[in-house]
C-alpha cells in the first residue's frame, strides 16, 4: 500500500469517526430538548409534609400545574399545598382551568395557600381566587381583573415588500382580527362582546370566593393593579407576608406541629446536554416562540410595559 494511499484512509476514517460523533451528539441534544427530567426534592424541617406548586412566568397552558394540583391532592401524605404565584396572567381557558383545580383540591379536603410573587396579576389572580387562604406580599401587584385580546397588523409591511394576501371566506366576521387587513367597526364590535363576555366571567369567580359586593367590585375591576396593601384592604387578598409566613399559615391550617417538610418539583440534570440547556438560552427562545407563537386570543394578562 502507498504511503499516500495509506495517510487518505488513516484521514477519511478520522473524518467518519468525527461525523459519528458529532451525528450522535446532535441526536442525544435533541432527545434532551425534547423531554424534561423532574425529580421530587425535600427542603425544612421534619414534620408533616407540605407540596410546594410553583406557577411563574405567562399562563400558555394548564397541565403541568393540573398535574401537580392532581397529584398532592390524591398524596394522603401531604397535608396542605402551597401554591406560589409569580405570574402576569395568561390564556383565558387554562387560567380557568387552573382555579378549577385549586377548587377541587380544597373541595376535596387539601388546604391550598396562596403565597404571591412580585407579580400575581390578571390570570395570576384568577387562579388564586379559589385557595383557601391568598398571601401577598405589601409590593405585590395584583388585581388587574380585565381581558385584553391584541391583534398585529401586517398588510402595510407586506404592501412594501410586494405581497399581497388574498382571503377566500364564508361568513362576513370568519376573518376578523386578521393581519392582512384593517379591523372594521363590525370586527371592533364583535371582539369586545366577547371581551366583555369573559370579563364578566372573570368578575363573577371574584364576586364568588372573594365575596365582595358586586357594585363595590365593579369600582375596580377595569384592569388596574393594587399593591398587596391595597388588595387586601379591598378583600382581594386575606393577609400580608412572605414567602415563609405562607408556610407558616398553611401549617397551622393542616394541623402540622413543629417546622414542616417542603416538598416540591425540580428539573433534573441529568447529562450534559441537560446541564446545557439549563445554562444556555434555549429556554429563553422558547419562551420567546410561546409568547408570540402560542398566544391565547383571549387573556387575563397585564400587559407589562417594558
Amino acid at each position: 500500500m502507498k504511503n499516500s494511499t495509506k495517510w487518505f484512509l488513516i484521514i477519511m476514517g478520522i473524518l467518519l469517526s468525527l461525523g459519528l460523533f458529532f451525528t450522535l451528539l446532535v441526536v442525544a441534544f435533541i432527545s434532551a430538548v425534547g423531554h424534561e427530567n423532574r425529580e421530587t426534592v425535600t427542603e425544612g424541617g421534619h414534620g408533616d409534609k407540605i407540596a410546594v406548586v410553583e406557577l411563574t412566568g405567562t399562563i400558555i397552558t394548564s397541565e403541568d400545574i393540573v398535574r401537580q394540583m392532581k397529584r398532592y391532592a390524591d398524596d394522603h401524605s401531604i397535608r396542605a399545598i402551597l401554591f406560589r404565584v409569580d405570574s402576569p396572567g395568561g390564556g383565558v381557558v387554562a387560567s380557568h382551568e387552573i382555579y378549577e383545580e385549586v377548587k377541587t383540591a380544597v373541595g376535596g379536603g387539601k388546604p391550598v395557600i396562596v403565597s404571591m410573587g412580585a407579580l400575581a396579576a390578571s390570570g395570576g389572580y384568577y387562579v388564586s381566587c379559589g385557595a383557601t387562604r391568598i398571601v401577598a406580599n405589601p409590593g405585590t401587584l395584583t388585581g388587574s381583573i380585565g381581558v385584553i385580546s391584541e391583534f398585529i397588523r401586517v398588510d402595510s409591511l407586506l404592501h412594501k415588500i410586494g405581497i399581497e394576501a388574498t382571503t377566500v371566506k364564508s361568513g362576513r366576521l370568519k376573518d376578523a382580527g386578521s393581519p392582512f387587513r384593517p379591523m372594521t367597526p363590525e370586527d371592533r364590535e364583535y371582539f369586545q362582546g366577547l371581551m366583555d363576555n369573559v370579563h364578566r366571567q372573570f368578575i363573577a369567580v371574584v364576586e364568588k370566593e372573594r365575596k365582595i359586593n358586586h357594585d363595590s367590585l365593579m369600582k375596580y375591576a377595569d384592569g388596574r393593579v393594587f399593591t398587596g396593601e391595597q388588595a387586601m384592604k379591598l378583600g382581594l387578598v386575606d393577609t400580608l407576608g412572605t414567602f415563609d409566613d405562607a408556610v407558616r399559615i398553611a401549617a397551622r391550617i393542616a394541623h402540622i406541629s413543629g417546622e414542616p417538610t417542603l416538598v416540591r418539583e425540580r428539573k433534573h440534570i441529568s447529562s450534559l446536554f441537560d446541564w446545557f440547556l439549563d445554562q444556555s438560552k434555549v429556554s429563553d427562545l422558547s419562551d420567546l416562540k410561546n409568547e408570540f407563537l402560542r398566544q391565547p386570543v383571549l387573556q387575563y394578562k397585564m400587559t407589562l410595559g417594558m
